[in-house]
């Protein structure tokens, strides 16, 4: 069993990090820590989809030296997903603590529970 664990060691981790990422974004009420969650969920994936593109023994696609053969490289989709995924997840971020400024200035908290009421009181 720990043989397993040691062969696929950045997968496990990536499952353990996106596991942690997703009970702080259903547990805490705080949205900081909500985002912070979301975050460490982002990371968990990029983790994933980086270390499936790696191949042992190969080098990114750069050719040098001529050599040509597609099996001297690894493939470089994975790697292309996970740099657009950082753009966008850097964006959504901002985008979070944007609006989540806003409904501190708002209400003068960052509780969730306490914001839905509060909204609530402003309706009526």
């Amino acid at each position: 069993m720990a043989k397993l664990f040691a062969e696929h060691l950045y997968e496990t981790v990536s499952i353990i990090l996106f596991g942690i990422g997703f009970t702080t974004l259903l547990l805490n009420r705080n949205l900081i820590k909500k985002i912070i969650g979301l975050n460490i969920m982002d990371t968990a994936i990029y983790l994933f989809l980086a270390s499936m593109g790696y191949i042992e023994g190969r080098v990114a696609p750069i050719v040098v030296n001529n050599v040509t053969d597609t099996s001297a490289y690894i493939n470089p989709v994975p790697s292309g997903l996970v740099l657009t995924g950082i753009v966008v997840s850097v964006s959504v971020t901002a985008l979070m603590l944007a609006l989540t400024v806003r409904l501190y200035r708002r209400y003068g908290t960052l509780d969730i529970d306490r914001i839905f009421v509060l909204a609530k009181g402003d309706e009526e």
